[in-house]
């Protein structure tokens, strides 16, 4: 069950999740949240994480150089000026 499918899908319904944690709150409310609202922001980060980690590791991709190749795309696509 932990096919790259199902682990995109279910990285898709915990980015969902995390959504929810902000869904009616004003810009000022999302930069200011309780101590209980943080932690399930927390907790959707975690979820999120944890599934990238595996993705990564069922496709054999190593995380880090991914980042590291997609920002030098990005700031050859980008360029500051």
């Amino acid at each position: 069950f932990h096919s790259p499918k199902n682990l995109s899908m279910a990285l898709a319904g915990e980015a969902g999740e995390l959504l929810e944690c902000f869904q009616w709150l004003t810009e000022e409310q999302s930069n200011k949240l309780s101590e209980k609202q943080l932690l399930a922001v927390a907790d959707e980060i975690a979820d999120i994480q944890l599934y990238l980690i595996r993705l990564a590791d069922k496709l054999e991709l190593d995380i880090f150089a991914e980042c590291n190749r997609k920002i030098a795309v990005n700031a050859e696509k980008y360029p500051i000026d």
